[in-house]
């Protein structure tokens, strides 16, 4: 399938200093992605590059088969067909909601625009508030606002810049699922740049994990958990630990955790180091196998366990809440690890 955007080795400096370097990617039609990393790794940099915000010092980005940025010439930002949706909403404050909407419209004429802004308003929920101004609204409203204004134009390509990121949790939650299924009903084909692995994985069908300016792997947000492509990204997503283990055969590893069998990819004898996330330790009162909770962090639901293995190393578990177990005290563990994820020590 040919590819809407296509990212090429880009490149772009603020002064002397590299903000992203060599970062390449594909887009389909009709796909919504993420593109995920810690403050400062360039992925706003990367989306500014996109809307035409930001030149480029090296590679190339196509729309639709089509070169709208290099490093020798590109389209002006008008021309490239596609919508950006900010992370503080960019709305105007003296306009109404209808006239925000439509503020993209202004050739086509003035009945034309209100049909269609009343139409978009509908579609994200608004119905009824088009009179009303931005500072009349709340933050959730504001958003659903700067989402039907971005995708008035019907633009090819849509960008979003944390747009989940002012809101409370709750509404978080559930005006991301609102906008991803929203767009995925009308066929649009999104980029969201942040730095929230929730927004992320919860919106994204491709996820990307950026740092120092390099795409570290760009894959489906399952892959990127259970297969992580670096130690980087392995260290960034979720949360984990690594332990010491020694390859005894192509399918075997040792631990002082367990014997651990899958695929290894390192040859006999080869020290590496082993990924242990807190799913992957499950708790059993009658297991003879235990660990010495040295911390614990109480999230509702269940309570993060740090443990204590023999030799000092600590490993995570995620236990259910109704465990309720004390600093000091030894847990009954059981290893479940399903997928080996394993780098050189």
């Amino acid at each position: 399938m040919t590819a809407l955007l296509e990212v090429r080795g880009i490149a772009c400096r603020y002064a002397q200093r590299a903000a992203v370097s060599d970062a390449s990617f594909e887009l389909q039609q009709g796909m919504l992605a993420s593109l995920l990393g810690p403050s400062g790794c360039g992925k706003t940099t990367v989306l500014r590059a996109i809307a035409g915000f930001q030149p480029l010092t090296a590679g190339g980005i196509h729309l639709n088969g089509r070169r709208i940025a290099g490093v020798d010439r590109g389209l002006a930002p008008e021309h490239r067909r596609l919508s950006m949706v900010f992370q503080d909403h960019a709305l105007f404050p003296h306009l109404t909601v209808e006239k925000n909407v439509a503020a993209g419209l202004h050739r086509k004429p003035a009945a034309e625009q209100r049909r269609l802004a009343h139409a978009l308003l509908e579609k994200v929920g608004l119905t009824g508030l088009h009179r009303r101004y931005p500072h009349e609204l709340s933050g959730g409203q504001q958003q659903r606002v700067a989402l039907a204004r971005a995708l008035a134009p019907n633009p090819q390509l849509l960008l979003m810049d944390e747009p989940f990121s002012s809101l409370d949790p709750d509404l978080r939650d559930k005006l991301r699922q609102e906008v991803r299924a929203l767009l995925k009903d009308i066929g649009a084909t999104c980029l969201l740049v942040t730095h929230d692995q929730q927004d992320a994985f919860a919106f994204g069908e491709r996820v990307g994990v950026m740092r120092d300016g390099r795409i570290e792997q760009w894959d489906t947000a399952y892959r990127i958990y259970h297969e992580p492509a670096t130690r980087f990204v392995a260290d960034f997503i979720g949360e984990g630990v690594f332990i010491d283990g020694v390859v005894a055969a192509a399918d075997r590893i040792d631990t002082e955790l367990a014997v651990l069998r899958g695929p290894v990819g390192h040859p006999p004898g080869a020290r590496v180091k082993v990924l242990i996330r807190p799913d992957d330790i499950i708790h059993d009162d009658h297991s003879a196998r235990t660990a010495r909770i040295v911390k614990r962090a109480f999230r509702g639901e269940n309570y993060l366990y740090t443990l204590t293995l023999p030799s000092g190393a600590e490993i995570l578990s995620l236990v259910p809440s109704h465990h309720n177990h004390a600093v000091g005290e030894n847990l009954g563990i059981v290893p479940a690890i399903d997928h080996l994820v394993i780098f050189a020590a």
